[in-house]
């Protein structure tokens, strides 16, 4: 398997990635490879001080990058040899079998559709991110791809990801929720009452109804269906909450318990590890003809590392095939 990944697309980049391709060196079998795609220069000299004896990683030359506050489609046609584009459009040319970015999502999503093409039978792609929960994980989907939904795009996002959850976290029937204000069939605006009426008539989706954002860490369901703009903002709103949340209990205790310090900040350490974004190693794109993971601006070395991880395990598990055998022929307008 041959693993690209954008060097210079992070908010520390080329050091975080360079660094995660060099550990991610422990998922990969003898004739697999990490190509890292940017500035060869900057990227040298962060493997310079590494050890790669199996030769590994490779180094193709970009001589651009996409910035995180670019316009993701003038960034494209403005950089046609950013870092970014190049590592896509050597997926799209079958010279990689799967790519990894830390970057500008917007741009991510924008080149993988125009470079790689959706699917057969997909409508728009989607991010699939995995939140962890007392319960067991759930997938959001979607989380910035698409934040002007029709009703077909979000009922393939529940197919789309209900596939996932199935193949790579193990969830024989993963139960998918529509996100709503409210559980009630009758509330929501019309978009998401359509979208309740595609997946009230779809026999293969175990579809269980509306569910509220607080449904996420209730273990009501394994799918949450939602639009682009709201997962997004979901998304980071769960990222911080986390942080605060540990952060207040720690506090807390250590004001009520002064003796036992060490435990507390072990206990912590342990809780914000669950939440930890860099665990899940990125989200994959959902529906494209290609394998795209999207990791964090922030990501550290072990977000690129684990991404590595992410890419071979949806490769094994043949997501792609799945997904295009499910919504083949199907007439969704």
């Amino acid at each position: 398997m041959r693993v690209g990944i954008d060097a210079m697309g992070g908010d520390s980049a080329p050091a975080v990635e360079v660094k995660g391709a060099v550990a991610a060196r422990q998922f990969l079998g003898p004739q697999d490879r990490i190509v890292l795609v940017g500035r060869e220069d900057a990227i040298r000299r962060q493997l310079s001080g590494t050890k790669d004896p199996q030769g590994h990683i490779d180094v193709v030359h970009a001589d651009q990058a996409v910035g995180m506050d670019e316009a993701p489609v003038e960034a494209l046609r403005g950089k046609p040899r950013s870092s970014l584009a190049v590592m896509v459009q050597m997926h799209a040319r079958g010279e990689l079998d799967a790519c990894i970015s830390c970057g500008n999502t917007g741009a991510f999503v924008a080149a993988a559709q125009m470079r790689l093409r959706r699917l057969s039978g997909v409508h728009r792609p989607g991010i699939a991110v995995i939140s962890p929960t007392l319960h067991g994980p759930v997938a959001l989907c979607d989380v910035g791809a698409n934040v002007n939904c029709r009703p077909q795009h979000l009922h393939q996002y529940g197919v789309m990801a209900s596939v996932y959850m199935r193949s790579i976290c193990g969830i024989n029937r993963p139960r998918v929720g529509l996100l709503n204000v409210g559980a009630e069939e009758a509330k929501g605006n019309d978009l998401v009452k359509r979208t309740h009426e595609l997946f009230r008539k779809d026999p293969h989706t175990n579809f269980i109804g509306n569910v509220e954002g607080r449904d996420l860490f209730g273990g009501v369901c394994d799918v949450v269906v939602c639009e682009g703009f709201v997962g997004n903002v979901m998304l980071k709103l769960i990222e911080g909450m986390a942080n605060g949340l540990v952060q207040a209990l720690l506090s807390v205790l250590n004001r009520q318990m002064p003796g036992a310090t060490d435990a507390i900040e072990k206990a912590g350490q342990a809780i914000a590890a669950r939440y930890d974004y860099n665990e899940y190693g990125g989200a994959p794109l959902l529906g494209v003809n290609g394998i795209c993971i999207i990791c964090h601006g922030a990501s550290d070395y072990r977000g690129v590392m684990n991404a590595v991880r992410a890419a071979r395990e949806y490769a094994t598990c043949q997501a792609n095939q799945q997904i295009t055998a499910l919504l083949a022929g199907r007439d969704e307008g």
